[in-house]
């Protein structure tokens, strides 16, 4: 596959026809360009709403998501290096700075503490990276802004738990974040319990393991109660994450992170009106629970509706 850029325009080149889910497929340069897609047979354009006079060329390597269970060898695993920040964090950090940003917001690798999720202690090598990462910051005078769980859920949480959907999983989070807090409160201030937690908004659209949902799905499993039965796990599990970090320094800010997707009515009908609203209400009710400490009604009688019990 080649990318190349021509006046203002991404023109994507396949070999074989388009299987996969085109907002996937672009999600490495979505954050870059607001896009429109159109599809013409095996081609792809997108043209981009803003200036790209400096952006040459773009190559994407295009991969459908495989789940494995372990490391294969043989297999192609890209976020096992990535762009390698583990060994050139310092080298980024000073780029950082040269480009004048104040603040940088990364996440604290679950597994790197607690490689499973269930130890009793934690990792002090894997503790002692973002002890250096966060000096490394503040010597720049950078803040650092930290996610606590950002679509990296421990193998062994996922496999033999089945991930959020068991309520043991409230307790591994909590244990995590509060070695966090009790170890980095004097360096960092601004968190965030979960990454785009809302993304679990509809079993039918997402990889439920990404979002730390859930795994093992067996014949006749409601996906869709798991997934919101997991996001409830996780609220909890958030709020009591919040809780013990005021606890442990009241000056520590916890906040949320919400995806934010604009969803617009197809017309001015009613009928389109509001549409677009219960679209926004399917995924944002996430915020009152983070803001006001309680699911909104709207959720409640679609729960209701469909028999779903959860408790705290």
């Amino acid at each position: 596959m080649k990318t190349v850029l021509k006046n203002g325009m991404i023109d994507v080149y396949f070999k074989e026809e388009i299987e996969w889910d085109l907002e996937k497929i672009f999600y490495g340069v979505e954050q870059l360009l607001l896009i429109n897609v159109k599809v013409l047979g095996k081609k792809v354009e997108k043209e981009s709403a803003v200036a790209m006079s400096k952006l040459q060329e773009i190559t994407l390597q295009v991969r459908q998501d495989v789940l494995t269970d372990g490391i294969i060898e043989g297999e192609d695993y890209p976020n096992h290096v990535g762009v390698d920040f583990y060994h050139r964090y310092k080298e980024d950090v000073a780029l950082f700075a040269e480009m004048g940003f104040k603040a940088f917001r990364t996440s604290i690798a679950w597994t790197r503490i607690f490689p499973r999720g269930d130890e009793k202690e934690p990792n002090e090598e894997g503790l002692k990276f973002y002890d250096d990462l966060f000096d490394e910051c503040h010597k720049y005078g950078i803040e650092p802004v930290i996610t606590l769980s950002h679509f990296e859920l421990p193998w062994a949480l996922a496999k033999e738990y089945g991930g959020f959907r068991n309520r043991q999983a409230i307790d591994m989070f909590v244990k995590f974040a509060k070695v966090c807090f009790e170890r980095y409160q004097h360096k960092v201030k601004y968190w965030m319990t979960f990454n785009e937690i809302n993304n679990q908004a509809d079993a039918t659209q997402h990889n439920l393991i990404q979002e730390r949902c859930c795994f093992n799905f067996k014949e006749g499993d409601d996906a869709e109660y798991l997934m919101y039965l997991s996001a409830h796990h996780e609220l909890v599990a958030s709020a009591l994450a919040v809780k013990a970090a005021h606890e442990i320094n009241p000056d520590l800010q916890v906040g949320c992170m919400i995806g934010m997707n604009g969803v617009y009515p197809a017309s001015p009908k009613p009928e389109d009106v509001m549409n677009a609203l219960g679209a926004m209400h399917q995924k944002y009710w996430y915020v009152e629970v983070h803001a006001r400490g309680h699911y909104p009604r709207h959720i409640l009688k679609k729960f209701e509706r469909k028999g779903y019990e959860f408790h705290y």
